[in-house]
């Protein structure tokens, strides 16, 4: 079983920043790939940002530029930097997991809230 929690969400002002945090409960080494999607109200769930195990990153061009991926293998924690944040970055943002040992599965997050409003 695998634990992934989010933190870092809240109410920032368009052109503010914040750090999304997910700690995961399993060794970053044993997990092939993480990731970041978000899902605004009435909206499809939309991928953000991906990141290897490799260190490959891919992000939605809606973000590229503004959000930065990243990882510490030391605290088992991916993050999220968001830069220039605009209102449409509002929405719930949710940390995934593949792990090599088990394909085809995807873990999942609980959620933390970003709204980017003035």
């Amino acid at each position: 079983q695998v634990q992934l929690v989010e933190s870092g969400g809240g109410l920032v002002h368009p052109g503010g920043s914040l750090r999304l945090s997910c700690a995961a409960s399993v060794s970053i080494f044993s997990i092939a790939a993480m990731g970041w999607y978000r899902q605004a109200p009435g909206k499809q769930r939309e991928l953000v940002a991906t990141l290897t195990s490799g260190g490959n990153t891919n992000y939605a061009d809606s973000v590229k530029g503004r959000f930065t991926i990243s990882r510490d293998n030391v605290k088992n924690t991916l993050y999220l930097q968001m830069n220039s944040l605009k209102p449409e970055d509002t929405a719930v943002y949710y940390c995934v997991a593949d792990l090599h040992l088990v394909p085809g599965r995807r873990y999942w997050g609980q959620g933390t809230q970003v709204t980017v409003s003035s």
